[in-house]
């Protein structure tokens, strides 16, 4: 752990000075929202820093807000003490006039941040913990509730977290506030040409119709289940017809190799291209035709509103945030998890009818701008930092009623 020398937030004219506690600065839809926070906030309002429990990867270039310091505490796997104390020792240091913490596995630092006389605290909810999907566990619902009166505010990605802080964990509605991801639509944008060519060679063959998907390749995720449903589709189209279809899942993780193992029993890797993490997701997208997130849960997914603000249809699970993303024969379709059948279901539909996935595409891209915009969820978060410093010309909170 690097520590310079404090810039107080008590320091004559220097901006109230917030640090974002997360677990990890990599590849994920909390993290992307978080970078996508600090660049699109107002300039001069509040400085930022974003303590990492374990450490920050090179996905830290994202961020092109200036000044804002990542600190890594490099937290060992499983249990590590000390990392308590080096996190007590780092706030007492920077003097934060707010500590907003994220999920699970941070909410611990907000006892940490009590201890060190930080006087605002916020925690985050991004998507319930991958080990308690639907937040059922006693002891993390216990934990929840030990730190609950710690917390001034708690903020939702989603209606359905928001809810389940409510009725689950005994929040007091007046101290949720939901705020959705925004997504950059002018870096996602429509096709506006013939594809990109990507992947290798052949992959995206004359009249290819492409499957995408992109997210971390891990259990909770189930891309498995879309795997299984491609090959269902296969079987489904005649030779010209299984010709044309391509699959592509961009991402890593434990569950990437056992997707390619799948594909090759089936004799279908030459029709799937899974290149792991890229970090050129827009034209990506753009090369496909319709986007799918099999997820076992979510709370509110950044990549269902990158594929909506690129004009794909969305088929995900009904799961989480999703139902409040995608409209069912409207924008895209719900399907229940872990059902491969109703799932190539739902994508044959999209392929025997091509202008059915472009109005639903239109229609998910006109949503997003009409409420996901990156100005409007910074905004939203601006409100609760401003109401809770006391700053100037707070906006009203939206609450649980």
């Amino acid at each position: 752990m690097r520590l310079d020398p404090p810039d107080s937030s008590s320091a004559a004219g220097a901006p109230p000075l917030i640090v974002h506690v997360i677990h990890q600065l990599d590849v994920g839809g909390l993290e992307n929202g978080l970078v996508n926070l600090i660049n699109h906030m107002p300039p001069g309002r509040y400085r930022h820093a974003i303590v990492c429990m374990k450490n920050a990867t090179v996905f830290r270039q994202r961020l092109s807000a200036p000044g804002v310091e990542i600190i890594s505490l490099g937290k060992r796997e499983g249990k590590d003490p000390g990392h308590y104390l080096r996190l007590y020792r780092l706030l007492r240091q920077l003097r934060p006039s707010l500590v907003h913490t994220r999920n699970l596995c941070c909410i611990e630092a907000q006892l940490l941040a009590a201890i060190a006389g930080v006087r605002l605290r916020v925690h985050g909810e991004h998507g319930r913990d991958i080990d308690d999907p639907q937040g059922a566990k006693r002891k993390y619902r216990l934990l929840r509730k030990l730190m609950r009166p710690l917390i001034q505010h708690f903020i939702a990605v989603s209606a359905d977290l928001g809810q389940w802080l409510v009725q689950a964990i005994g929040v007091p509605p007046d101290r949720v506030s939901h705020i959705g991801n925004g997504v950059d639509s002018v870096q996602f944008h429509p096709r506006l040409g013939p594809p990109a060519v990507v992947g290798p060679p052949g992959f995206l063959c004359h009249g290819a119709y492409v499957v995408g998907s992109v997210g971390r390749m891990a259990a909770v995720k189930d891309q498995l289940s879309l795997v299984r449903a491609f090959l269902l589709l296969l079987e489904k189209l005649d030779r010209y017809e299984r010709a044309r279809l391509r699959l592509m899942i961009v991402g890593d993780g434990p569950c990437r190799q056992p997707c390619l193992d799948l594909l090759a029993q089936a004799g279908a890797q030459h029709q799937a291209w899974l290149p792991g993490t890229r970090d050129d997701v827009a034209p990506l997208l753009r090369a496909m035709d319709v986007f799918v997130l099999p997820s076992l849960a979510e709370g509110s997914s950044n990549t269902i509103l990158e594929a909506m603000a690129t004009g794909l249809p969305v088929v995900a699970t009904d799961v989480g945030g999703n139902a409040e993303l995608v409209q069912p024969g409207w924008s895209g379709a719900l399907v229940p998890p872990r059902s491969p059948e109703l799932l190539a279901a739902a994508l044959f539909d999209y392929y025997r009818a091509p202008e059915l996935g472009a109005r639903h595409g239109a229609r998910g891209r006109r949503q997003v701008l009409a409420e996901h915009s990156l100005a409007a969820m910074a905004g939203a978060y601006l409100a609760v930092y401003d109401r809770l410093t006391g700053a100037e010309a707070p906006s009203p909170l939206s609450t649980y009623p």
